[in-house]
């Protein structure tokens, strides 16, 4: 629906309550804007397609600050892009989030006295099902509450039955393109959560532990190795050395004592040690470390496990069932006892890397797993970028992903997980692996049974362009909406998400990648720029400030924090800000309808209008140019700022005010002038409406008595300008600034009114004198005017007579007492950036700073000198 077709409001009224109230209008007004459709995407539109999908949160989640941001962003896109006549899709949805959803419904089972096994496989699922049913998906209604103008008809989860199709389908494809296979290799394993997880699930963090050095063998078949695990030294298959290292030569081949075993283990050579580093020598447990896997294979060694799934150890012996933990301590004591502790260091700081959901310290371990081959899939992704199929905004940030396609390991995808999508292969009873796509048969009979792993969260995740639209089948919505237009996402899941969805995009999609362009954000921080954490103290229910201070002002600072690819810092007073930005917005509304504003009718001919109606009509189209670019530019804080400004000061503080002597005039002018604000009002308010839509919404329906502003067209630059108008308006302006500036030095009170006598005549300002009296409160100079202060600003002078309203002598010396102190300042500064020796010592920043304090005096010694100048002579 265009502006053209909009119903006209029953009634239109100039009258709006004297305070805005956010909580009185915002869920209706959310409510009537889904129930009208709005949001609503037509995939048989013949309009061009814009979409967007939303990064789909946790079903365990609530709205944090993060996602907050995250919306308001997108949704600013998605309703700009909707008013200026594209068929727009918000596509909204959940993540069924494997390991989060599992663990929540298991301690929920704890506190029944419960475990998932007591209830076996598919009665624990029937269980998530239930939860989710009854508790997931509070994210939704918080939405509603931000103002998300997503299509929630699509709404769509990575479980239901036509998302699980698609999942099948594209695991069946890469199996039968030798992209999927299964093997046996080291994997981050979770001994809390019981299953593998993903490099990119592991946060690394500086511990404190132990480095202890370790005597091997003995005579001069003697080797010291060092480690932070001593546990996994059962597991060891050989000591390795680098092939250069004449200090082992003799030693590689021949085997040595591995303490406290009955084992014995070679000494090999491999380029992957480092002589340079301890001693030169590294013991190799293939079954617990990835580059000692490597070496293994390299040397056929064995592969030992020494821990089960909850780290705790298995070798028969005295440290069986003893934790990880445990029986590094028990081991460490043992072999202090043998005399094979050569040092000991604790602490020992080093980086750890820890399950990211519970924090857990990982366990490397070697396992059976399901891999993706994705040296194909990654190469593809990262052409994209570098072909300018797709484009990284900021662009600085092309340099993080290329860093992690071009490098990008084989990706386990199996997780020992219950909640989830499961793994569609069947294993027979002779051996046969049978992998069943959605259309297929799955093997039944005595013996087949299928895999009980799941697929890793990220899998289907990263099918969420297309599959959301209906993939594998060619549906309408599928032709009309991919490639999405945009995907609006945190840094912080570059890896983890976009790269999943570029690589299956590419290769679902027959090339075509799921986007045009990735626009990349930062993470919001408290206002003193620290990570926001519960553990901190500083986290922050948005929910709290917008039942405080309306939405629109949670969104309106968000936005304007918003600059591409760095941290969002913010605090309470800013919103508080921003509420009071929006209580401007609807004061000013309210002057200009209880004034005659109006849309009706075209604008008045040029020649009918005023230097002050040009002036803002000028500068508004300009402001509609310059917020164009910035939302093209993804440039978030740069728009939301030009429109603070533009409406603030531009529009509210200089139009409105002086606007208000032609309204108290009457006539022609007053009309004039009432149709330019209409006007003006009008567009502002649409082009604040992506950000702050609620407010806007309330004000423009009462302003111009259509149907709503979500389906009103988006402003367009008339190429309307005036620059003479611009330049006579900027001087009026520093004329009324500068007399302000002097009525406070002199300690006048904004609504004193003083006699003055102006002399405009022969410049620009001549038609404003009442509008500069009005504003200044001057009064007409009258009989027996005095003139005790004379400013001479921008080409006119205002005298004014200032006797009877302050002490002049008493000013006179205030105001001498600080010209000499501003001048004394000035000379100290002024000495010291003289000095040579003290400028090639001082840092910098120092320099600089005096720099500063010396500008400051200057100016503060002109503002001085003017007002004494000013004062009355005697």
């Amino acid at each position: 629906m265009t502006e053209n077709t909009q119903q006209q409001n029953p009634a239109p009224t100039t009258e709006l309550p004297t305070q805005y109230a956010p909580a009185e209008v915002e869920g209706t007004l959310y409510e009537r804007w889904v129930e009208r459709g709005y949001f609503s995407a037509d995939a048989a539109s013949e309009k061009p397609p814009y979409t967007v999908v939303i990064p789909p949160p946790n079903v365990t989640g609530s709205l944090h600050l993060g996602h907050a941001f995250e919306h308001t962003l997108i949704d600013a896109l998605t309703r700009r892009k909707r008013m200026q006549g594209f068929e727009t899709l918000w596509q909204p949805g959940m993540d069924h989030a494997g390991i989060a959803t599992q663990n929540v419904v298991e301690r929920e089972l704890a506190k029944e006295g419960k475990s998932r096994h007591d209830l076996g496989r598919e009665e624990f699922i029937e269980r998530v099902w239930k939860w989710k049913g009854e508790s997931g998906g509070q994210i939704s209604g918080q939405m509603r509450r931000l103002g998300d103008g997503v299509d929630w008809d699509r709404e769509r989860f990575t479980m239901d039955e036509g998302l699980s199709q698609s999942v099948q389908t594209i695991f069946k494809k890469l199996y039968d393109d030798e992209l999927i296979y299964r093997a046996e290799r080291i994997i981050n394993w979770c001994p809390r959560c019981l299953t593998a997880i993903s490099d990119i699930e592991v946060e690394y963090q500086d511990d404190d532990g132990e480095l202890v050095s370790l005597k091997y063998g003995d005579g001069d078949e003697t080797v010291v190795v060092a480690t932070t695990r001593a546990e996994t030294m059962l597991g060891d298959t050989a000591i390795a050395v680098h092939p250069d290292d004449e200090r082992y030569k003799h030693l590689v081949g021949k085997l040595i004592k591995l303490p406290l075993t009955d084992r014995s283990i070679p000494v090999v050579a491999d380029a992957h040690v480092d002589p340079e580093f301890g001693t030169g020598c590294v013991k190799v447990t293939p079954a617990h470390d990835p580059n000692d896997f490597e070496i293994g294979q390299r040397h056929d060694l064995p592969n030992i496990a020494v821990m089960d799934e909850h780290a705790v150890i298995t070798v028969p012996g005295p440290f069986q069932g003893l934790d990880r933990l445990e029986a590094r301590s028990a081991i460490v004591g043992a072999l202090r006892a043998e005399g094979r502790i050569v040092a000991e260091k604790r602490p020992y700081t080093h980086s750890v890397g820890h399950c990211s959901r519970c924090k857990t310290t990982i366990e490397p371990r070697l396992s059976m797993q399901w891999w993706v081959k994705v040296g194909p899939l990654a190469k593809a992704a990262g052409d994209a970028v570098r072909d300018g199929k797709v484009k990284i905004h900021p662009q600085e940030m092309e340099k993080r992903y290329f860093d992690w396609v071009d490098n990008l390991h084989d990706w386990c995808i199996s997780r020992q997980l219950w909640w989830g999508h499961r793994i569609p292969v069947w294993y027979g009873p002779n051996g046969e692996v049978v992998c069943v796509g959605p259309d297929d048969e799955a093997p039944t009979g005595e013996g087949w049974t299928q895999d009980s792993d799941v697929l890793d969260t990220w899998f289907s995740s990263g099918l969420w362009p297309f599959s959301t639209l209906g993939w594998p089948e060619e549906t309408e919505s599928l032709a009309k909406f991919y490639p999405n237009s945009v995907l609006v996402t945190g840094y912080d899941i570059l890896f983890f998400w976009v790269a999943r969805m570029m690589m299956f995009g590419l290769y679902a999609m027959d090339g075509t990648p799921p986007f045009h362009t990735i626009v990349l954000h930062g993470m919001v921080r408290d206002q003193f720029g620290k990570k926001m954490s519960k553990s901190f103290g500083n986290a922050v229910n948005p929910l709290d400030w917008m039942d405080k201070y309306g939405s629109d002002a949670v969104r309106f600072t968000l936005a304007r924090g918003a600059n591409p690819g760095v941290d969002v810092p913010i605090g309470e007073d800013w919103v508080q800000g921003s509420r009071n930005f929006a209580n401007k917005i609807w004061n000013a509304t309210r002057f200009a309808l209880m004034n005659g504003a109006t849309i009706e009718g075209e604008l008045p001919p040029v020649e009918q209008l005023s230097a002050t109606d040009r002036w803002i009509l000028s500068r508004l189209n300009a402001t509609v140019a310059e917020v164009d670019a910035f939302y093209d530019d993804y440039q978030f804080a740069k728009l939301s700022d030009a429109l603070f400004h533009f409406a603030w000061d531009e529009v509210f503080d200089w139009y409105v005010e002086l606007s208000k002597t032609t309204f108290m005039g009457g006539g022609d002018a007053a009309k004039v002038s009432g149709r330019v604000l209409g006007e003006v009002l009008d567009v502002t308010l649409r082009l604040l409406h992506p950000i702050v839509p609620f407010v806007t919404e309330t004000l423009w329906t009462t302003l111009t008595g259509r149907e709503s502003l979500v389906i009103a067209e988006w402003p367009k630059d008339s190429g309307f300008r005036d620059s003479r108008a611009e330049q006579e308006i900027e001087t009026l302006q520093q004329v009324i600034t500068e007399v302000r500036r002097f009525r406070a030095d002199q300690g006048l009170q904004p609504g004193q009114k003083v006699p003055a006598r102006l002399t405009l005549d022969g410049t620009a300002l001549a038609p404003h004198e009442a509008a500069i009296r009005q504003l200044l409160r001057l009064q007409p100079e009258g009989e027996g005017f005095a003139a005790t202060a004379t400013l001479p600003v921008s080409g006119a002078t205002v005298a004014l007579d200032l006797s009877g309203t302050i002490d002049v002598a008493a000013e006179r010396k205030r105001l001498a007492k600080d010209l000499a102190a501003a001048e004394k300042e000035k000379a100290q500064a002024t000495a010291k950036l003289g000095n040579e020796a003290f400028l090639a010592k001082a840092p910098d920043n120092v320099v600089d700073k005096i720099r500063g304090r010396l500008t400051k005096a200057d100016a503060d010694i002109s503002r001085l000198k003017a007002q004494l100048e000013g004062l009355p002579q005697g």
